[in-house]
């Protein structure tokens, strides 16, 4: 196996862990609480390219789905029904959304920004109807849109923002240590 391979690979794990981590660093709300995954999601895209990172968030995702507890609120196949876990796919494709975006042109600071709000409207995408189908279908509930909406989304606009710049900053740090590294 070349350098290279296992530096990617240990380069997705690190970002399975990382994922894991922000689970715990959390603010809880009514429904999803505010955690770091998505500061995370969005640097996986970035650092490992749309491929590498959408694959660090799969695994991550079946992780938690085979029982190991990195969700925030804990792991197995039942985690399935809880209004969050649209999001949690959600980081797959946000991942490699921002990853594309990312590099599809010459590097600057508003394309990472603009490949960020790119990977988050990708997890919105997922996690809103999927959270709306808990929601409504699976418990019963019969919430209006203008609920899932405002408690799915949001509530949680403000800290995105914040993940969206810190994770713009820290790419702009991280990617020429990467390139030297043999990332690029």
């Amino acid at each position: 196996m070349k350098k290279t391979n296992v530096y990617q690979m240990v380069l997705t794990a690190l970002f399975v862990a990382l994922t894991a981590v922000g689970a715990f660093i959390r603010i809880p709300t009514p429904t999803v609480p505010f955690t770091l995954q998505i500061l995370f999601v969005f640097l996986a895209g970035i650092l490992l390219g749309p491929g590498r990172g959408a694959l660090s968030q799969l695994i991550y995702v079946l992780l938690g789905l085979v029982g190991v507890p990195i969700f925030t609120g804990g792991g197995g196949f039942g985690y399935v029904f809880q209004p969050s876990f649209g999001f949690l796919l959600g980081y797959i494709g946000g991942a490699a959304v921002t990853g594309w975006i990312a590099r599809a042109g010459k590097p600057s600071l508003l394309r990472t920004v603009l490949a960020c709000v790119a990977g988050l409207a990708a997890i919105y995408a997922a996690g809103l109807p999927y959270m709306a189908w808990v929601l409504n279908v699976h418990l019963e509930k019969k919430l209006p849109a203008s609920y899932i909406i405002t408690n799915g989304m949001l509530v949680f606009l403000p800290w995105d923002a914040v993940k969206v710049a810190a994770a713009a900053a820290l790419a702009k740090i991280l990617q020429p240590v990467m390139n030297r590294m043999g990332n690029g």
